[in-house]
């Protein structure tokens, strides 16, 4: 379990935790109305779907009603990765609806959701630029970060280099992206940063091992990400912008992924063993949905209507 003080931005980083992302079985969802706090994925139904929830977990419901064909993998992975815009609008989600895995956007309600890539290549991790008219993306089964207009329409490489990169992650003063970046030929992956236009690619992390899932902080100062440094488990990490100040977020005894700040900056998100776990900055730890559901993904809604209360 975590120990006390073990917060973002507490006490230094240390030894970490390991990887295994369990799919386990399924639950029942929410009655009355969806809260709009977070979003997450969770395959408590059967197939992966977009829920809602207040910031307690309350007020638990399906956004996405469409529901895949069990008996293939697309049907499976029907509904992924949701990422709010960021007036709270509209979500951007990774769908296999069509066979491959492209980006969609819907209306936060959960309808009306459309097209906006259409490739035979794997798209998902969707993220938007701060202004709302762009989202980044991940190509390709290894494959590299990408731009298009939040509307569709023709997409431009970001990342130029041969390794494998994924996950992008736009700051909210929109000065970066954050992504993740494996070393060619093994399992290492370390968090990058590069300016929207392309330039000014460097590492922000050297730790060589398996880092995933950078998330920013409000203030765009910090990232909280997911590695199991130094252990067999994965847990999750805090660094500052310029490589410096790392820290240990939570440690525990089941991996830990996935983490997102909520928009105050108070709370962090994650995923951890198929349910969502938050933390605040004293290093209270709450779980706020059941093991059961399957639950990860989390994201906040930079401008929710309802509260948790």
């Amino acid at each position: 379990m975590l120990s006390p003080g073990t917060a973002f931005g507490l006490r230094p980083a240390s030894l970490a935790l390991a990887v295994a992302l369990a799919v386990l079985g399924a639950g029942c969802g929410g009655s009355g109305r969806t809260g709009d706090a977070l979003a997450v994925v969770s395959s408590r139904d059967g197939d992966y779907a977009i829920y809602g929830m207040d910031a307690d977990g309350s007020h638990q419901g399906r956004l996405t009603e469409e529901r895949g064909d069990l008996s293939t993998v697309p049907g499976i992975n029907f509904q992924l990765d949701p990422a709010w815009s960021p007036d709270g609008r509209r979500i951007a989600f990774a769908s296999g609806r069509e066979g491959t895995l492209d980006i969609f956007v819907m209306d936060a309600s959960g309808e009306g959701a459309r097209r906006l890539t259409t490739t035979r290549d794997d798209d998902s991790n969707p993220t938007w630029s701060p202004d709302g008219t762009e989202i980044a993306f991940h190509r390709g089964n290894d494959g590299h970060v990408f731009v298009m207009s939040a509307s569709g329409g023709p997409v431009r490489r970001l990342t130029k280099t041969l390794a494998p990169e994924r996950e992008p992650a736009w700051s909210p003063d929109g000065r970066w992206i954050a992504y993740t970046r494996r070393s060619p030929g093994t399992p290492v992956r370390e968090i990058w940063l590069v300016h929207p236009d392309g330039s000014g690619a460097h590492g922000l992390t050297t730790f060589a091992t398996a880092s995933f899932s950078p998330a920013w902080s409000p203030d765009s100062k910090t990232i909280a990400f997911a590695a199991n440094r130094g252990g067999e488990r994965y847990g999750i990490y805090a660094i500052g912008v310029d490589g410096k100040g790392l820290r240990t977020v939570s440690e525990s005894t089941e991996d830990a992924f996935e983490p997102a700040w909520s928009p105050d900056g108070e709370t962090i998100a994650f995923a951890r063993d198929g349910a969502i776990v938050t933390i605040d900055r004293e290093g209270n730890e709450t779980q706020i949905t059941d093991a059961d559901n399957n639950d990860s993904s989390p994201a906040w809604n930079p401008a929710p209507t309802s509260g948790g209360e």
